[in-house]
């Protein structure tokens, strides 16, 4: 990794990790939840993270972009029931998600391996892999590239992180895309994966660095 590439790297760990909407503990748990494909109620969710139900209702209060259904579940938080641009199938059950980088950063969070579909932000050409914990692999189209941007502590991770992380067919494809977002980047799929791995890390690990969540 280059020395422009890794200073970006470490702004994006700190936008993320900064974000007032992103409690690291909570994360796994949630998504481990969502995996089975059933809504969470905030009582499985406090027996899964061994917390108290108030201690996550306090927790989701700050997390603006989870998403519930009408009996007030969860249904969507990074992984989500409701359909977006981002396919992920795994054991059987169609999921969806959030962002590209999503799709490469949740078989490690969950240990299993998803075959993921999105459409290249410019072109609407269909962008597949596979992704194990270990990485993503059997990219189609081979030129396919990931967007990445780090926001100065984004109070929405969705609106402010994820919807600027996309697939492209490659990076000649995210040329207008970029002219338009500077102080973006677009990297191979599996240098993503790379820029995202700390983050995974803390994932597994339940924790941010102090004053994070």
């Amino acid at each position: 990794m280059d020395t422009d590439t890794q200073q970006f790297a470490d702004r994006f760990l700190a936008s993320l990790t900064s974000s007032p909407g992103l409690h690291m503990w909570l994360v796994r748990p949630l998504q481990t939840l969502l995996a089975t494909g059933e809504p969470v109620t905030i009582a499985l969710l406090a027996a899964r993270a061994d917390r108290t139900e108030d201690e996550i209702r306090t927790a989701l209060a700050g997390m603006p972009d989870t998403e519930y259904d009408a009996a007030g579940r969860i249904i969507g938080f990074g992984l989500t029931f409701n359909p977006t641009p981002h396919r992920y199938e795994t054991n059987g059950r169609t999921f969806y998600t959030w962002c590209a980088l999503d799709t490469l950063a949740f078989p490690a969070v969950l240990g299993h391996t998803a075959h993921v579909t999105s459409p290249c932000r410019a072109t609407g050409e269909p962008v597949r892999l596979t992704v194990t914990p270990d990485g993503p692999r059997d990219v189609e189209p081979a030129t396919a590239v990931v967007s990445l941007v780090a926001p100065d502590a984004p109070t929405s991770v969705r609106a402010l992180f994820c919807n600027q992380v996309h697939f492209f067919a490659s990076a000649e494809a995210a040329k207008d895309w970029l002219a338009q977002h500077p102080d973006a980047r677009v990297l191979p799929v599996a240098d993503a994966f790379e820029i995202g791995r700390p983050v995974v890390e803390q994932i597994l690990a339940g924790s941010a660095p102090d004053g994070c969540c």
